[in-house]
Formats: structure tokens, C-alpha cells, sequence
């Protein structure tokens, strides 16, 4: 079926119930099952990238909404209808109305286990749910049923069995390839993969996610797992394969992601992936440099200070827009300049000119520390709508609160982010590094007193806002 019957099939549903009222008669004529396909196949069009789709999506939600509350017994002995019930549960519907639908139901056994276990999993109870759902194998339901089950399994096990997870969301997508399922799988698969350290797994899965779901809703939900996934894995991923992978982003998209990269590694005192991940930004594609941009002109400067000269460093750092910057980038602006001005001022007032590279290197290690509580990079993908309520737990009673169930609208609730991903080890701060200072000699001293006005601002960023 071409992508146009598609479309216009979900559409002639939507304008038959937003016609005059006598269609209200047709609307509840519609089989639940059709409701929900419909839903499915205008989400799977979002997930794509046809933004144009997302209010079709939220009247269909209400529509669906709609007539779920009013089916009956005799309505639900039609299996088909029933597990419709589930997915459009698991879809970001109502968790009251699935709740109030499936109590009326009369079916098989493992079917109001598999609804309890739902129910469980869309009230924000993943223990019971998980417990629930534990017995059913998504590969022996039917296709429609089974690829949600898979998702939602592999969501609730991503910090207790990964590995077990990562197989349920295989089977996710390969129940459901090119779908919603499939995008929510993708990018769950990327920030599991990147905790449990398995490079080659991460490279597939944001390989996989870019080619086909770069212009999905949810891709700034791909890019901080994409960025926290590099940064975690920065020995055990090459730079080319980075490249090969952002080189399959359209150039704006391509610089966004560098520029994370490089501030991340920054503040992480990774100098080497900084440095790449700046000059890939500064660089830009095709000729097209962003040597005017005044983040890369900061990102670059923290990660040339071991290896350039801090004088250089310090008239680039003060040559800076700091009007073009974010707020948590001015902050980080403001650190850099302040500790390049400490590591530079001890030394040209000290006798002793050859202790220089000694300071500005023990004033590095303390820049590195400083950076560890620095704000994030701020903004999501260009070009993307801000992220739906749908991929983060809430409470409120019309939507799903724990983790995943696929979908990329305001009005609909999907599934939280993939955990967060631990950080590598901390750069050890400055104090640690320090060694008691010679009361006789001028140097240490005043080594001692730059290390002392480093922890303040260490203790001044940490309160910088994330």
C-alpha cells in the first residue's frame, strides 16, 4: 500500500467524525481496531518526519479516546478489537479509560494478564508490570500486540537486564520495522548500548536511527544519547566512525552535534575528542566554516589550552560575543577566562620565568575540574519541535507515566528517555592534586594561593545553572 492510500484512508477517518453531527452516527460504527490502525498509521508518518500529521494525530487520540469508553462486552469479544484496546493503551492513550474498557471485557486469560500488565506499566507501576508481563512472549502474540509488548518489556528491563532488553527491542523491530515501534527501539537500543560500553552496537543503532529517523520528533532525544554515548565510549569508538555517522546529517544538524561533543568533552577534560569534535564544527560542510560562531571559537579554546599557548588562548577566550552565548555557555566563558587570567598572572610577577609551565599545567588540571559541573549545551536538533510530554514520565491521569510507548505529540504520552547514562570518571579536582607549598619559596606559594582561588570558582560554577 503506497504512502498516499495510507495517509488518506487515516484522513477519511478523521473527516468523518469532524463532519456535520449526523456523523457522529458513523464514527461509532467504526470498529475499535480501525480506530487504532488508523491512529498507527498517522504515527508512523510522524515518525518519519511529516510534522504536518501531528493534529491529525491528536483528533484520532480523541476519537479513539471516544469510543473506547463507550464499547461494550460484545464489542471486545472480537479479539481484534481487544488487543486494539492494549496498543492504543500503550500509544499514549488514557490509562483510566484502558482501565475502565478492559474491566468490562470477557476474553481469554492471557489477555487480561497481558491488560493488567499494562494497565500496571501505563499507572507508572514498572515492578508489577514487569512481573506481569514477564511470563508473555511478544514473539508468540499477534504482530499488532506483540511489537508494543516488546517495547514496553525492553523498556522496563533497560537498567536491570540489559541485555535481555536490548533483545526485546530486536524483536520490537522486527515485528514492526519502519514504524513508531521501530524508532522508539532504535533509540532506546542507542542509550543501552552506551551504558553497557558495547561500541559496536551503539555505531549500528545511531547509524540505523539517522538514516531513517533523523527528522522524527523525538530526535533531540536521539542526540543527547548520541552525544552521552560518544563521550562515554570515547576510547573505544574511532573519530572516523563518528564522522561517518554525522556525515549522514544535513549540515546544520551535523555542526549541532559537534558542537555538543565538543563542549562535553571539554568540560570532561578530554582534550583530544574537543579538539576533533571543534574542528569538525569549525569546519563545517563542504567549505562552509562556522569560524565566526562564538562556540566554537569557546569550545576550541578549552580544548587548545594544553597544547597552545595560554597567551593565545586568553586573547581568543577575550575576543568572544558573549551576547551570542547561552547562559550556561557565558558562565563557561566566564570560567575559562578566569582561569587563564589566574594561571597567567602568578607567573609573569614570579622571578623565576622557567616555573611558567609548571603553573599554567597545575592551573589546567584545575580548569578540568572546574568544568565538571558546568551546564550542558543547551537546545534540541534544529529544525525539531520541542519534545512531546510523550517521552517523559508524568503523573497526570491522562497519560502514560513510566517508561517508553511510542509517540511524537503534545497531547500524547509516550515513554521516558533511556536512563540516564553514567558519567566517566571524574576529573579529579585541583585541591586533590595540590601538595603543601614551601613557605620559603615564592613559586609554590603562590601556586597554593592560585589553587585556593580555582576551588572558589569551582564552588561558584557548581551552582551554575544545568
Amino acid at each position: 500500500m503506497s504512502g498516499g492510500t495510507v495517509i488518506g484512508r487515516a484522513i477519511a477517518v478523521v473527516l468523518v467524525a469532524a463532519g456535520p453531527p449526523s456523523a457522529a452516527f458513523a464514527q461509532d460504527a467504526l470498529q475499535p481496531y480501525q480506530l487504532v490502525r488508523s491512529l498507527q498509521l498517522i504515527q508512523d508518518r510522524i515518525a518519519g518526519g511529516d510534522h504536518a500529521a501531528l493534529p491529525m494525530q491528536a483528533k484520532l487520540l480523541e476519537m479513539t479516546d471516544a469510543r473506547m469508553r463507550n464499547a461494550n462486552a460484545a464489542d471486545f469479544k472480537e479479539p481484534k478489537n481487544f488487543r486494539a484496546l492494549l496498543v492504543y493503551g500503550m500509544s499514549g492513550g488514557n490509562p483510566v479509560t484502558v482501565a475502565a474498557a478492559a474491566s468490562r471485557a470477557i476474553t481469554d486469560p492471557q489477555s487480561l494478564a497481558i491488560a493488567k500488565g499494562v494497565i500496571a506499566y501505563l499507572n507508572g507501576q514498572p515492578a508489577e508490570a514487569i512481573e506481569t508481563l514477564r511470563p508473555v512472549d511478544p514473539m508468540s502474540v499477534p504482530t499488532d500486540l506483540g511489537a508494543f509488548l516488546a517495547l514496553v518489556k525492553g523498556s522496563l528491563l533497560a537498567t536491570d537486564e540489559p541485555a535481555k532488553a536490548l533483545i526485546l527491542l530486536d524483536e520490537a523491530r522486527l515485528l514492526s520495522p519502519g514504524t513508531l515501534v521501530e524508532e522508539a527501539a532504535l533509540r532506546r537500543s542507542i542509550g543501552i548500548a552506551a551504558a553497557q560500553g558495547d561500541a559496536a552496537r551503539f555505531a549500528l543503532a545511531s547509524t540505523q536511527y539517522v538514516a531513517s529517523y533523523l527528522h522524527s520528533p523525538y530526535a533531540s532525544q536521539f542526540a543527547d544519547a548520541f552525544v552521552s554515548g560518544v563521550i562515554t565510549l570515547h576510547m573505544a569508538i574511532s573519530q572516523d566512525k563518528i564522522a561517518d555517522i554525522t556525515s549522514m546529517m544535513d549540515p546544520e544538524r551535523e555542526k549541532v552535534i559537534y558542537l555538543r561533543i565538543a563542549r562535553r568533552a571539554a568540560i570532561d577534560g578530554k582534550t583530544d575528542l574537543s579538539a576533533f569534535a571543534s574542528a569538525k564544527a569549525e569546519l563545517g560542510r563542504n567549505g562552509n566554516g562556522n569560524q565566526d560562531d562564538p562556540r566554537t571559537q569557546l569550545y576550541s579554546s578549552l580544548s587548545t589550552v594544553t597544547s597552545a599557548s595560554v597567551d593565545d588562548v586568553r586573547a581568543k577566550l577575550g575576543k568572544i560575543d558573549r551576547s551570542q552565548l547561552s547562559q550556561s555557555d557565558r558562565a563557561l566563558l566566564d570560567a575559562a577566562r578566569a582561569v587563564v587570567g589566574e594561571v597567567v598572572a602568578p607567573v609573569k610577577s614570579a622571578a623565576r620565568a622557567e616555573a611558567a609551565p609548571a603553573v599554567a599545567a597545575k592551573g589546567d588540571d584545575a580548569k578540568s575540574a572546574a568544568g565538571a559541573d558546568l551546564p550542558p549545551v543547551e537546545g534540541a536538533m534544529p529544525d525539531q519541535p520541542a519534545l512531546a510530554a510523550g517521552d517523559q514520565a508524568t503523573d497526570a491521569p491522562s497519560v502514560a507515566s513510566p517508561p517508553p510507548a511510542p509517540q511524537p505529540a503534545q497531547p500524547i504520552a509516550v515513554t521516558p528517555a533511556p536512563p540516564v547514562l553514567a558519567d566517566t570518571a571524574p576529573v579529579v579536582p585541583a585541591s586533590a592534586l595540590a601538595t603543601p607549598a614551601d613557605a620559603h619559596d615564592p613559586i609554590d606559594a603562590t601556586v597554593s594561593s592560585t589553587r585556593r582561588q580555582l576551588d572558589q570558582i569551582d564552588q561558584l560554577l557548581g551552582a551554575a545553572p544545568r
